[in-house]
This record gives structure tokens, C-alpha cells and sequence, in this order.
């Protein structure tokens, strides 16, 4: 967390910043582990300031600012990380703000200045200034397709050789990009697929099916603004909730009834190091062939 839905509410909630030009970058005091910021505050305050932010984008769970130039100020937001545009969270977690102008070519829009803002509770995130070498190098060509774009030939040809279980295997952001635990246990579920299951001993079927609860999960996600779990650390870029928790099937309902068969009731189980939530009643590893929606 965050993951795919979250991070596209984070760039689809900044968006408005571009067209305007960075007057700063800082570090605000924070006596807590430090981000990763790389080359560090000063270096990209002197490579940034005064260029133009042109586009943001997002590459699997990267927040990423194009400037002028190409470069591209990239955001991994990992556990706990927010970009914000509203006041944060708290005051004591901050770990970087960009200061910004109004539009500098639009006098007509008569824009305020503005800030960004990066909050990270835990300070697991990064923050990295990359030219359009070092981007290619060391992320578009290091992370599989996005999880939004891929077809089912490519999520099978990436994985379907793989003894790793289904679930585990849709968290390597190198086969595909930006799926997470929470929204990779809800795929498994909408699929039918018991996520224990090997990738090699998954049927065409199967993959079909899976590939469509992608976006059966995802594209609702992101339009709910993503999920705020029980510990309240997720936030938009206007620091509100999401509403994405309201619609999980499976996912921390580990004891419940399960809401697609009533009859099997919701299990979890530890893969990879991180909890896995299916119904063992209606997620078989055989294929479940007469799923109703869900």
C-alpha cells in the first residue's frame, strides 16, 4: 500500500500543478528516518528550479513529474508515502515540498502559487531525480507492463512458466506493474482462482478470467479514489479518505461469510510474507466454472 489505484488518484489529484514552475525544492525538518532522496535535496533543488513542470505520469507504483527538459521527478510512495497538495496528515512526517508559481505563460489564469507535498509515515519511500537515460535504464525497462494495459497473452507469457502460486506471482512488478496484496487477493477472488494455485497449472480458462478481474477490480478502485484501510494512512492528494475499502470482497474479512457462494467462509493464510484473504469454498485450484458476479 499504496498501490496501483492509489497511486493514479495521487497523479490524477496533482495534476493541476502542471504549467507551473518550481520556484523550490526543500526538505521540511523532520527528526524521523529519512527518505531515500536521490541526488539529494540540494542537487535537485539547483537541477529544478525554474523549469516547468509539463505532465504527470504514472509508472506502475510511481508518481512521477515530467519537467522541461525530460527529466522526471520520480515518487515511490511504498508503504505508508502521500503526495498531497492539501495540508498533510501531520506536520512531523513531511519529507519533501516543492514550492511552485503561478502559470507562467497564462497570465489570464491568474493561478496562485502553489506546493507539493510528500508525506511518508515510516519514510520507506524514495524520491529520485532522473534524466530520460537513467528512467529508461533503471525503471520503464525494469518493470513489466502495466496492469491496466496488459492483454491476457501478456499476463500469461509472463507468468504461465512460473511454479510461484498466482497470487505471488502478481505482485512481481516485473512481470506486471502496479498490482499490490490487497488488489492481487481481490483479482484471484473475482477470478475464481484459488490464489495457491501455480501459475504452470493454470488453465486457458483461467487466465482469461483472471486477466478480466483486472480491470474489474482496478478501474472501480481507482474511481472510488483507491482504499483507506483501518489504520487511516492513505489519503488523496486533497488528504481525504477513498472509498475503495467499502467494496472489498475478501480482503481483510478473513472469517466472514463469503459473498459470492454463502456457503464457504473467507481464510487467510501467509504468502510471501504477506496475508492472502479467498473463500477455500468457491476458489478452487481446479477452476470455479459457474461463478455469478461479484
Amino acid at each position: 500500500m499504496p498501490e496501483l489505484p492509489e497511486v493514479e488518484t495521487m497523479c490524477r489529484g496533482i495534476r493541476s500543478i502542471v504549467g507551473r514552475r518550481v520556484i523550490a525544492a526543500s526538505t521540511p525538518p523532520c527528526a524521523c528516518r529519512p527518505c531515500l532522496i536521490q541526488p539529494g535535496i540540494d542537487r535537485i533543488h539547483a537541477a529544478i528550479a525554474g523549469r516547468t513542470i509539463t505532465a504527470i505520469e504514472r509508472r506502475g507504483k510511481r508518481v512521477m513529474l515530467r519537467l522541461e527538459g525530460n527529466d522526471r521527478l520520480i515518487i515511490e510512495p511504498r508503504m505508508t508515502g502521500l503526495v498531497l497538495l492539501a495540508d498533510p496528515p501531520d506536520p512531523d512526517h513531511l519529507r519533501l515540498r516543492l514550492e511552485l508559481s503561478s502559470v507562467p505563460y497564462d497570465s489570464a489564469q491568474h493561478k496562485p502559487s502553489a506546493q507539493m507535498l510528500v508525506w511518508d509515515r515510516r519514510g520507506l519511500g524514495t524520491i529520485r531525480l532522473m534524466n530520460e537515460d537513467d528512467y529508461r535504464e533503471h525503471i520503464d525497462n525494469v518493470l513489466g507492463v502495466d496492469a491496466l494495459v496488459i492483454s491476457c497473452d501478456q499476463l500469461r507469457d509472463r507468468a504461465a512458466s512460473s511454479r510461484r502460486p498466482i497470487k505471488v506471482a502478481l505482485l512481481d512488478q516485473t512481470k506486471v506493474a502496479g498490482i499490490g496484496n490487497l488488489y492481487a487477493a481481490e483479482m484471484c477472488f473475482v477470478a475464481g482462482i484459488d490464489p495457491r494455485t501455480r501459475c504452470d497449472r493454470l488453465t486457458g480458462p483461467q487466465w482469461k478470467r483472471l486477466h478480466a478481474a483486472i480491470s474489474k477490480v482496478l478501474l472501480p478502485a481507482i474511481e472510488a479514489e483507491g482504499s483507506t484501510l483501518s489504520d487511516g494512512t492513505y489519503r488523496n492528494a486533497l488528504n481525504r479518505n477513498g472509498g475503495y475499502q467499502n467494496m472489498h470482497r475478501v480482503y481483510d474479512k478473513a472469517d466472514t461469510s463469503c459473498p459470492r457462494c454463502h456457503e464457504g467462509r473467507i481464510r487467510r493464510i501467509v504468502q510471501a510474507q504477506r496475508s492472502t484473504f479467498f473463500c477455500p469454498k468457491c476458489q478452487r485450484r481446479s477452476g470455479c466454472h459457474h461463478l455469478v458476479a461479484c
